[in-house]
């Protein structure tokens, strides 16, 4: 309530320029809500603000139109200043049906602008949705600005020329609203119409009717006697560190970082990989990109495909594979036999609301768990996770890094919110990214599969079929001393040991864990991982600019941990862990540095708004204060 004041205050004071906007499409699967947000988003890009965006799908393939758990939605924040989120409550509502409005309404600011078209409002759609009454006559929308229109009608004459029949002619509402929200944020509609006819360049008729409502749309704003209240939004641009930028979703930059971890250590990549919401798109990308090191192969399943990638990483290329938590499970006796014949495999986890199929397009941070222990025996593995769209370059490059240096198996935490997120990237001058190469075993003399580095207890990597290095390894226990099949005891102890301390020297080849805002000393310290980084930063500013004593800390390596993280949280009274689960990264922190942490937990298919975090934040602090 105290966000929605704040802006309905700020648009009061100046209704024509604002610091930030938050806008949310929504309507039918069938609707085309993803196409709109992400050719807005293009727009505002150009136009030079900073943005996040939040794209919120349906489960199911086709959802029966008007039905509430069909909504298709694509939330954008963008402003002036620094945006880390995809925002809390909204500015901007278009709904296009009953259904959209209902299951939205909710997050619209008091003030705030709704936009509805009014021909989707039939009995039928109005049943669907729950409505006893057509809420854009009773009444009840009272405390926003509507905007009322019968976008339907609009369409159909704005598209007549080019007869498409009524069916086909309805699918250009997404692009008639999109006309009219450009005119609201005054963006360019130049790169949206070179798009739609790149798109439907074999189809010149259904490019031109799109055009033309998209057109309809703007002229609509520019012309229509408007509602009072309902005027155009000024945004400055946002100053940014001088580069070249585009935006990118998590999942491209994902592929994207694969692709450049290849060229760093000179090897070939072998992603192979099935199909499964919400990772299958890493497979899409890196299937396009053929004119680099890259090989794809989409296996039957999820064991094969494990097993695909590690037998890449035998042959001397550096295997991946990815999927989300159903099928991480079924990986779980592969990537088991990558850690114990010891060969390099990045495994991507982007993880999504279960157990089970559970909520296959929406997002949760729940298989914590999974990534550190879920695996039979003890079978130690690093784990890395990204922190934004952006950050899922960097940590694909990381993950190679060490699953190269180490001779181990990596999982790589992402999930479904970041993977269809986009957000501005500052694309790098590749020369200044750090190599790596590897270098295989050649020589011939004394080889033996179980040489080892000294520095990193890696096991050497010799190309099966070399002349002179002809191996043999597998998932039985190997002798320390030769590589051979092993059944002593003592020697099982040894090699699991071993492994044991490989993962956790990695500690003292990551950076140390540094505060990325606030002082290394606090009454408060905000620990997160993986995407809740947005919402945490936004949340630990802003009590920051009321003047608490927090500090936001971000932790990219989940294990081994970082090895000064202990001793920097030690430097806080109270500690607050937000995560999207019921509290699996709090309780490994618990555990390890015998804290006492509190975590605050979510797990409703959503990102955290940055509210909850704040809120959270003053409880936490005022708890603090009372006992004093």
């Amino acid at each position: 309530m105290e966000l929605a004041e704040e802006k309905l205050g700020e648009h009061h004071l100046d209704e024509k320029q604002v610091v930030d906007v938050v806008v949310r499409f929504a309507g039918d699967s069938g609707d085309g809500m993803q196409l709109t947000g992400s050719n807005f988003t293009e727009a505002t890009a150009l136009y030079g603000n900073d943005l996040s965006t939040f794209p919120d799908f349906p489960a199911e393939i086709r959802a029966p139109v008007g039905a509430t758990f069909g909504v298709s939605a694509f939330q954008i924040y963008f402003g002036s200043e620094d945006v880390t989120t995809a925002g809390d409550a909204l500015d901007v509502l278009v709904a296009m049906n009953p259904a959209a409005l209902t299951t939205n309404i909710h997050n619209l600011v008091k003030g705030g602008l709704l936009i509805v078209d009014r021909g989707a409002f039939s009995a039928k759609n109005l049943a669907k949705a729950k409505y006893e009454n057509n809420p854009l006559d009773d009444g009840s929308l009272e405390d926003y600005r509507v905007l009322d229109i019968d976008i339907s009608a609009q369409v159909l004459a704005a598209v007549e020329p080019y007869k498409l029949g009524h069916k086909a002619a309805l699918r250009c509402k997404n692009m008639w609203t999109l006309g009219l929200v450009m005119w609201l944020f005054d963006r360019d509609r130049n790169p949206t119409i070179a798009s739609l006819g790149a798109k439907f360049s074999s189809k010149p008729d259904i490019a031109e009717a799109n055009i033309a409502a998209l057109n309809a749309g703007h002229a609509y704003g520019e012309t229509a006697e408007l509602p009072s209240g309902v005027h155009v939004y000024k945004v400055p641009k946002a100053k940014v560190a001088p580069g070249t930028y585009r935006n990118i979703t998590g999942t491209t930059a994902l592929a994207w970082g694969l692709i450049a971890a290849s060229e760093l250590a000179d090897i070939d990549l072998v992603f192979a990989s099935y199909p499964i919401t919400p990772a299958s798109n890493l497979l899409h990308e890196l299937a396009k990109r053929k004119q680099f090191r890259i090989n794809t192969f989409q296996a039957e399943d999820e064991i094969a495909a494990v097993c695909a990638a590690m037998g890449a990483s035998f042959a001397g290329a550096l295997g991946v594979t990815s999927s989300a938590g159903p099928g991480i499970a079924l990986k779980a006796e592969g990537i088991a036999l990558a850690a114990a014949a010891e060969l390099p495999l990045v495994v991507v986890n982007t993880q999504r609301g279960g157990p089970s199929t559970g909520l296959p397009t929406k997002t949760e941070q729940s298989d914590f768990n999974m990534a550190l222990f879920g695996r039979h025996g003890d079978t130690p593995m690093p784990v890395i996770a990204a922190a934004t769209p952006a950050d899922c370059f960097e940590v694909a490059i990381e993950a190679a890094r060490l699953a190269t240096r180490y001779m181990t198996p990596i999982m790589l935490l992402s999930d479904g919110y970041l993977a269809n997120a986009a957000e501005p990237w500052q694309i790098p001058d590749v020369d200044r990214l750090p190599r790596f190469p590897v270098k295989h075993h050649s020589e011939a003399e004394g080889f033996k599969p179980s040489l080892r580095n000294k520095d990193t207890l890696a096991r050497v990597w010799a190309k099966p079929g070399t002349p002179g290095l002809e191996h043999r390894i597998g998932g039985i226990e190997r002798s320390f001393e030769t590589g051979d099949i092993s059944y002593d005891p003592a020697n099982h102890q040894l090699m699991t040991d071993l492994r044991r301390d490989k993962v956790q020297g990695i500690s003292k080849d990551i950076p140390k864990q540094e505060v990325c805002l606030g002082e290394e000393q606090a009454r408060l310290a905000v620990v997160g991982w993986g995407s809740t980084y947005g919402a945490i930063h936004q949340a630990v500013k802003r009590a920051r600019a009321e003047g608490l004593s927090v500090s936001h800390i971000h932790v990219r390596y989940l294990s081994p941990l970082p090895a000064n993280l202990g001793e920097l949280l030690a430097g806080f009274d109270k500690v607050l862990v937000p995560e999207m689960n019921t509290g699996q990264f709090v309780r490994h922190i618990r555990a390890e540095f015998l804290i006492d942490a509190d975590g605050l937990n979510k797990v409703a298919g959503q990102p955290f708004k940055i509210g909850e975090i704040l809120a959270a934040i003053h409880e936490k602090l005022a708890t603090g204060e009372s006992n004093e």
